[in-house]
């Protein structure tokens, strides 16, 4: 959950009242391994649409709080002390459990773990998994183990999601700020790497869902494409490419954005980025179509707002304090536009992978109606969802009212649709909305490629061959795809797969001028690509042009181009698709008919390096 929820959780925490019969309907099973995705949708194998429709089983990741005894229940979240196990294994079977999650209306479930949990080798204690005595003698991560395999043969997806370094309770200033603020960056990837291979043979463990909440810690702000040890753009694309290319190359990558930087102080720059950053630099993961966005949103939290009451409250609005409009455009601004935003860069399915709100004893009216509109919006935008948290402990119908399915000590479920909870109605409208369904049409592919601080190269062909350009800095466009725009300075570029399937037949690199024949760009300096070839990539020194990559392809290409200059502003096409790859500098682009053939440059400036001037922009269809 957000941002020093701890400090706030008492103010929110809501009890219980009396049962009344469950009357959700359960999802079916329907739905194909491995998943992919197709512009804003996941798609399952057969090329359908496949809704997450999820909850959060919390435990794994911890529940301590971080400061008294760890085995006393009071020093855990909500008195709920979970063992480093899924919670509620003490209290009810697992078989009905996984039913009470199908009867309420889901198909999937995110499985928060800690790093310390995955090597934690003590048996979890007898008392932890009572209700399911099978289970005794293991450790916490055969615990998860079985938990995994029980979710998935009764047709639920999995995504594993790595929620702490060590296992306590999220979120604050708690040492799991960051993916290595408690541990090593090289140690949180070989975890990765472990945890996706042990489950690669299970196709219906679907995502990887990378880190959650990246925060301020109480020195320093995350960031996003600065380069450094805090850049958690670098940081997930550098995880996402080693899962696809060493562990599994079937299963979703999932990146949420940046949760808080700044101090929570009046007057202090400090706010919630989410996914904006995204919008003028995405990720561009080795294997196309695989690439989820994630965000969180709670009422009483904001863009600007930590969440907290006293130390580290400011007078920022936070979302449960804006009106229904004012809180939709807030929305779409921080995550959702990913989504509605077709053909950029940065478009591909966003997934809530958090929300939720206190239930019976909610009385607040901002509280309630921030749920409602929140809900609305998933549903009019037909949003991925998963609700936090999932199970909850219950005593006398009083607890942590926050959860949609309850367990006393004795076994005993108290459910959202038991007809005393105000959250039902939403809940039923959001699992019953009628989506998309069916089949998705194939989208185009656009991907921005960055290489700002190092090598960009995101073909898996590309990395198994020899290095093309030792010592250059070098961007390769994903298998498939091929370069149609180029900045001026920065070295960022644009690739599509939109009107040519550019998968190679064959490599050349080309560092001079002979293949070029008519003078397209009279003074500048020409690397051309040979005839069947499209530029695929690119190279730089410094910020000079050094080479291009130039693959054939399995069709005929036009010859006769056109030359584009981007020397003095910008210069693509009207309303061209893919988005502003480069902010702030010139952009060169070829329409979409088009390929790059070649790209030209000049040292006869004095003072400015030989970066890229002018595309050459060959037509795709030879002429008949």
């Amino acid at each position: 959950m957000a941002l020093t929820r701890a400090l706030v959780a008492g103010l929110l925490l809501a009890s219980m009242t009396v049962a009344a019969p469950a009357r959700a309907a359960p999802e079916a099973v329907s739905w194909t391994a491995p998943l992919n995705t197709e512009g804003r949708y996941i798609v399952d194998a057969t090329g359908n649409r496949f809704k997450l429709k999820s909850g959060n089983w919390h435990g794994a990741s911890g529940t301590w709080k971080g400061s008294g005894d760890v085995a006393d229940p009071a020093n855990h979240h909500a008195g709920e002390k979970s063992d480093q196990i899924p919670l509620g294994l003490d209290r009810a079977p697992m078989a009905a459990m996984i039913e009470s999650f199908r009867g309420i209306g889901l198909n999937s479930v995110r499985l928060p773990f800690s790093n310390e949990m995955v090597h934690d080798t003590r048996p979890v204690p007898d008392a932890a998994v009572r209700a399911n005595p099978a289970l005794r003698g293991k450790t916490p991560l055969q615990v998860y183990d079985a938990v995994v395999d029980a979710l998935t043969a009764a047709g639920f997806a999995v995504i594993l999601n790595n929620h702490t370094n060590t296992s306590r309770w999220c979120c604050g200033v708690d040492g799991n700020e960051r993916w290595n603020t408690s541990q090593a960056t090289q140690k949180w990837e070989a975890d990765w790497l472990l945890m996706v291979k042990r489950y690669r043979s299970n196709a219906r463990v679907v995502g990887a869902d990378l880190y959650n909440e990246v925060r301020r810690n109480i020195l320093d702000d995350p960031n996003w494409g600065w380069g450094n040890e805090h850049d958690w753009h670098a940081a997930a694309q550098r995880a996402a490419d080693r899962i696809l290319t060493e562990a599994n190359p079937d299963i979703l990558i999932v990146i949420e954005g940046i949760n808080w930087f700044g101090l929570p102080v009046n007057g202090l720059p400090h706010g919630r980025p989410t996914l904006e950053p995204v919008r003028t630099l995405s990720h561009t993961l080795v294997r196309s179509r695989k690439l989820v966005y994630s965000a969180h949103f709670y009422g009483y939290t904001g863009p600007n707002h930590s969440g907290a009451t006293g130390i580290g409250e400011t007078s920022d609005p936070r979302y449960r304090d804006f009106s229904r409009e004012e809180l939709f455009a807030v929305l779409d601004r921080q995550a959702f536009f990913v989504a509605q935003e077709s053909g950029q860069h940065f478009t591909a399915p966003v997934w809530i992978s958090e929300f939720g709100s206190g239930g019976r004893e909610e009385t607040d009216p901002k509280s309630r109606a921030w749920f409602e509109n929140f809900v609305d919006h998933l549903v009019r935008n037909d949003t991925d969802f998963a609700y936090w948290p999932l199970v909850g402990w219950h005593q006398d119908r009083r607890g942590n009212g926050w959860a949609m399915l309850h367990w006393d000590a004795a076994g005993n479920r108290m459910s959202v649709d038991d007809g005393d909870d105000w959250r039902a109605p939403a809940w039923r409208r959001l699992v019953g909305a009628q989506g998309r369904t069916g089949p998705v049409p194939r989208s185009d592919a656009w991907s921005v490629l960055a290489p700002d601080h190092g090598d960009a190269v995101r073909s898996a062909r590309t990395l198994a061959e020899p290095d093309w350009d030792s010592g250059a800095r070098k961007a390769a466009c994903p298998d498939g795809q091929r370069l149609i725009g180029l900045a001026q300075t920065g070295g960022r570029g644009l690739c599509t797969d939109a009107g040519l399937d550019a998968n190679p037949l064959g490599r050349q690199v080309v560092r001079d001028e002979r293949n070029v024949g008519a003078d397209w760009a009279s003074g500048y300096t020409k690397f051309q690509c040979p005839p069947g070839h499209v530029v695929t990539g690119y190279a730089v020194r410094g910020a000079d042009m050094s080479s291009v990559l130039c693959q054939r392809v399995g069709q005929p290409l036009g010859a006769n181009g056109r030359t584009v200059w981007f020397d003095r502003g910008d210069n693509r096409p009207a309303a061209a698709r893919g988005g502003d790859f480069a902010h702030g500098r010139f952009k060169g682009q070829c329409a979409e008919t088009e390929y790059v053939g070649g790209v030209a440059w000049t040292g006869r400036v004095v003072g400015r390096a030989k970066t890229p001037d002018a595309l050459l922009c060959v037509g795709i269809s030879a002429p008949q």
